[in-house]
């Protein structure tokens, strides 16, 4: 079981399933929502539960992001799938969690660099943001 909550508290989370290895998202909307990229894992949406009001705002045709409307902590995003995104940063203590991989990396920030050693996608990548964890 994982846990994890916004700023203020007024959102809580429990995951009671496993979680995906950590992506970095280096696309131009993450960026823009979290002020650099963003680091986030999956679960299954059937092992998540919420507690609170989460604020979703459509940032695409395809895709939501689900954040406190007191705080502004970003929480998920939601797209297409099985999985329900949820940004590594507001799970609570340990995780054991690892970065598997970046994607859009095209578009990231030219004032940092991604370190070597982890695959890197230019734009999105399939194979690392779609691994559905059981």
């Amino acid at each position: 079981m994982t846990t994890g909550s916004c700023l203020c508290g007024a959102v809580h989370f429990i995951v009671t399933g496993p979680l995906r290895p950590v992506i970095a998202c280096h696309c131009s909307q993450c960026r823009k929502t979290s002020g650099h990229h963003v680091a986030a894992t999956s679960a299954r949406r059937d092992r998540i539960a919420v507690t609170g009001e989460v604020t979703w705002f459509q940032s695409s045709a395809t895709a939501r992001r689900g954040f406190c409307a007191t705080c502004g902590s970003n929480l998920f995003w939601d797209g297409a799938g099985e999985n329900l995104s949820i940004f590594a940063g507001s799970l609570d203590g340990a995780t054991g969690l690892k970065i598997a991989g970046h994607i859009f990396c095209a578009d990231k920030g030219d004032y940092y660099e991604i370190p070597k050693g982890v695959p890197q996608a230019e734009g999105y990548d399939p194979a690392l943001t779609t691994m559905v964890v059981d």
